[in-house]
């Protein structure tokens, strides 16, 4: 089922507002349990972290930055 395109931008919209921040402390929470690694580990970590949030939600996002392909044409 393929979402349309104003509801793929409310999606994203609340994903970035409240899923993000979310996901982030828990991310934070999550390594808090644990002694502190290097700082290069911690890096790493955290940017593999970053990454794969995105990962799942790729089709939510995919061209809500663009024109709306199912509004009527602009004269």
């Amino acid at each position: 089922m393929a979402l349309s395109y104003k509801t793929r931008r409310r999606l994203s919209l609340a994903i970035l507002i409240f899923g993000l921040p979310a996901y982030i402390a828990l991310a934070w929470w999550i390594m808090s349990l644990f002694e502190r690694p290097s700082i290069w580990l911690e890096l790493g970590i955290y940017t593999i972290l970053g990454i794969l949030w995105a990962l799942p939600l790729k089709a939510v996002f995919k061209g809500v930055g663009q024109a709306d392909p199912d509004a009527p044409p602009r004269e």
